[in-house]
């Protein structure tokens, strides 16, 4: 993977949007940029209005002055193409190249992401800006990387997508035979006879077919694929020296496989916004943050766009903390971001985020704020040892967003399946016991991995379920959750019982599911012997909701059981020898501290221990260690409103430096701690 050129040690920035402002304000702004030590602009983001106000005719000039202004100041660009935002002539002159929603309303422009992905003037006019960015900008010194478009994640059912898609069921299925047989037709009678008969999955009278809906997004991510290669193909050929990348944006929406995507990628960059504020909006940046580690596949990636001093609530804005943002920032840097950048560097006065926040607000540079990015931009350059070392995650979740769409679609048994919550739900736990995770592929080698985490892997396919079992067999560790294993690749059931695809490995077979409703609750007893496996009396009662299921041992032993309804006396939770590993499964949705339980026990007899000899962190401390050769790091965020001790003595970290201060560790006595302030971070260096 190549790495921004010309730029030197940590990223730290923010979208830069000067085509909002007045000339003489540039230079205001890059004198506030060398104050904070500001590295890297994303530059033009959504300027192409600006740069081509009628079609063909292009004003570049204002954009050379900016480049030639950041150059001269040591300030380097990550040049975007503004494809995201067509400019208002666009959709005049190609108006069947704007979206179309399921129910066949044509949207206007007015907006952003007013596009259809698909339209072949729209993927002629993207190229078109493209190329011209690159004849005008190759070689310019301030020229660190291409940002192509922003945040992909546009859908459109209109004709043109019709076609497209069409055109990639062909070469999936090559035959219609194949295709109705994977999308299983027979059923409502759906059996296509022409592949002209085929249209994208569009409003209809009722539930619409599942394999149809999971295809369809894999189309998209297909689609939006192609139009970033064709961009990314003119850049390269243009600017072969240069990096080239493009922001992920994360949600249910997106129908982006970004794990797939970032293959191809030089650089993986995310966009990161936590939805919740607090505590957990800290638990969120560190699972956004190890997923895009985990897609990046141990090579560099950068945080391309957070907040400074916002979260955004449910559609309601909160203010961070004072050190929040530092938080979130090391948060990202300390589990493998070179860098940390910002939407934006200054707030916008009007438009429709025009409350968005920024690193210079509306009250200008003297703001609290800004008095943090001064902070924080000083900071990251102490911190800037870190880029490369290794980030140490002994454990695996399984992640796989073909799987999470499948649990999006229709005419499931529960509509409170939930396959991101479920992740999360492991992530937390993991967190809070100081254990940093990687997520992984169902189908990629595990072997590395002391215990790997399935939780709720819906869709499931042969390969994934052959690496487990081969991952187990070999001696791993593995718990999975309830709705796992139930589908293939097509949607199909595996037959013969759930979880068909993991039946073997955890030596159980369900006969049925027993879904719960929202305000029911199963409770689930540990049985006699082996309850002191989650480290309970067996007296002591766990909580199951949402879900839970008729389990038949076959060969696994009972670890907990229903102790009411209709499942009473019948297996909760089981575990399997099988081969030199040990798979538990988890068939019902435990309360967070009963999921925390059985994960610790797992844990536990994985042999995983928090890095470095520590005691499990406290409630709301962070802990992620990261390696390099003999040297080692220790980065501590704590976010809580009081001051924390970490017992370093009979560590490796009983004598170091801590980067964040520069003062001198040690901690050579038992009762002697490392105190971290409120809300403080410390990144403790020792060799």
């Amino acid at each position: 993977m190549r790495w921004p050129r010309g730029v030197d040690g940590l990223c730290f920035g923010g979208d830069y949007n000067p085509e909002q402002w007045p000339e003489e304000t540039w230079h205001e702004d890059v004198a506030l940029m060398r104050e904070a030590r500001v590295n890297l602009v994303s530059l033009g983001v959504f300027s192409w209005s600006a740069i081509e106000p009628r079609q063909g005719h292009t004003t570049f000039g204002w954009l050379d002055r900016v480049m030639d202004l950041l150059a001269e100041n040591g300030i380097m660009a990550a040049l975007a193409t503004p494809t995201a935002s067509p400019p208002p002539w666009f959709g005049l002159a190609y108006p069947d190249a704007l979206p179309v929603w399921p129910d066949g309303t044509r949207l206007t422009h007015g907006s952003r992401d007013t596009y259809c992905p698909a339209a072949p003037a729209y993927r002629r006019a993207a190229v078109g800006i493209a190329t011209a960015l690159a004849q005008r900008y190759a070689g310019h010194p301030a020229l660190a990387m291409w940002h192509v478009h922003n945040e992909y994640g546009t859908t459109c059912y209109c004709d043109h997508v019709a076609k497209a898609f069409r055109r990639w069921l062909r070469q999936r299925y090559t035959c219609l035979e194949a295709l109705n047989e994977a999308w299983t037709t027979a059923f409502w009678s759906q059996r296509y006879g022409e592949w002209e008969e085929i249209g994208p999955p569009r409003a209809t009278q009722y539930l619409g077919n599942p394999a149809q809906l999971l295809d369809f997004r894999r189309f998209l991510s297909g689609e939006l694929f192609s139009c970033f290669s064709e961009q990314r193909a003119v850049l390269r050929e243009l600017t072969p020296q240069v990096p080239v990348t493009t922001n992920f944006v994360f949600g249910d929406w997106v129908p982006v496989d970004h794990r797939r995507w970032a293959e191809d990628l030089d650089c993986v960059a995310i966009d990161h916004y936590p939805a919740v504020p607090g505590l957990p909006a800290a638990e969120h940046t560190a699972f956004h943050a190890d997923l895009a580690r985990s897609w990046a596949g141990g090579r560099p990636w950068l945080l391309m766009e957070q907040a400074s001093s916002t979260v955004n609530a449910s559609g309601r804005l909160v203010a961070k903390r004072p050190g929040e943002m530092a938080r979130h920032t090391v948060a990202h840097v300390a589990r493998g971001s070179r860098g940390a950048m910002f939407f934006q560097w200054r707030a916008s006065r009007g438009g429709a985020e025009q409350h968005h926040a920024a690193l210079v607000g509306h009250a200008g540079p003297g703001s609290r704020v800004f008095r943090e990015a001064v902070d924080l931009g000083a900071l990251l350059g102490r911190l800037a040892e870190l880029d490369g070392a290794t980030v140490e995650a002994p454990v695996a979740i399984l992640w796989d967003a073909e799987a999470w769409w499948a649990l999006l679609g229709p005419g499931l048994p529960s509509p409170d399946l939930d396959y991101l919550g479920a992740l999360q739900a492991a992530h937390r736990a993991l967190l809070r016991a100081g254990i940093t995770a990687d997520f992984a592929a169902p189908e990629a080698d595990l072997r590395g991995y002391r215990l790997v985490l399935v939780p709720s892997l819906y869709l499931t396919s042969d390969q994934g379920a052959t690496s487990v079992r081969r991952y187990v067999a070999g001696g791993g560790h593995v718990v999975v959750w309830y709705s796992s294993g139930v589908v293939d690749l097509d949607t199909r059931v595996w037959i013969g019982g759930h979880p068909g695809a993991f039946r073997e490995v955890l030596g159980v077979r369900v006969e049925e599911f027993h879904p719960l409703l929202p305000s029911d609750s199963l409770p689930v007893v540990p049985d006699g012997a082996s309850a002191a496996a989650l480290g309970l009396a067996a007296a002591e009662q766990l909580t199951g909701r949402v879900w839970a299921e008729h389990v038949h041992c076959a060969g696994a032993e009972i670890v907990a059981r229903y102790t009411a309804g209709q499942l009473a006396g019948l297996p909760a939770i089981t575990r399997n020898e099988y081969g030199e590993g040990i798979a538990w499964y988890c068939s019902t949705g435990l309360d967070e501290a009963d999921l925390a339980r059985l994960i610790g026990a797992a844990l536990a007899r994985a042999g995983v221990t928090p890095p470095a000899g520590l005691p499990s962190p406290p409630s709301g401390v962070e802990i992620v260690l990261r390696r390099s050769g003999q040297i080692r790091w220790l980065c501590v965020l704590n976010h809580n409103d009081e001051p924390c001790s970490l017992p370093l003595a009979g560590t490796p970290f009983s004598a170091g430096s801590d980067l964040v201060t520069g003062s001198v560790v040690t901690t050579a006595a038992p009762d002697e701690a490392v105190i971290v302030p409120a809300g403080g971070i410390a990144v403790i260096r020792c060799e």
